[in-house]
């Protein structure tokens, strides 16, 4: 698989933040199809580094109302959480 088609982008909250600075975990939203695997070997040809563990989470788009009151439902994603190897280090900025 294409790295840049497995990575759709970097997930940057108060959250993510702290995990990367104390523990060395980034996240990432991945396409839906994407195993551990696949993201483990995208992170790794991107960034130049390398992976010791990979979570993922899949979540279900939420619920909506649209102006006119109408029911829509917001888009389905999957969500991975990386750890890299002790002294690695990904610069997002």
């Amino acid at each position: 698989m294409q790295a840049d088609k497995v990575l759709k982008l970097v997930r940057l909250s108060e959250k993510s933040n702290k995990l990367s600075s104390t523990l060395g975990q980034y996240t990432f939203e991945v396409a839906r199809y994407a195993n551990k695997h696949a993201i483990a070997e995208a992170v790794e040809q991107t960034f130049k580094v390398t992976v010791r563990r990979v979570n993922v989470q899949n979540y279900r788009g939420k619920n909506k109302k649209s102006r006119q009151g109408r029911p829509s439902v917001g888009s389905d994603y999957k969500k991975a959480i990386v750890t890299l190897k002790v002294g690695d280090k990904i610069e997002l900025v």
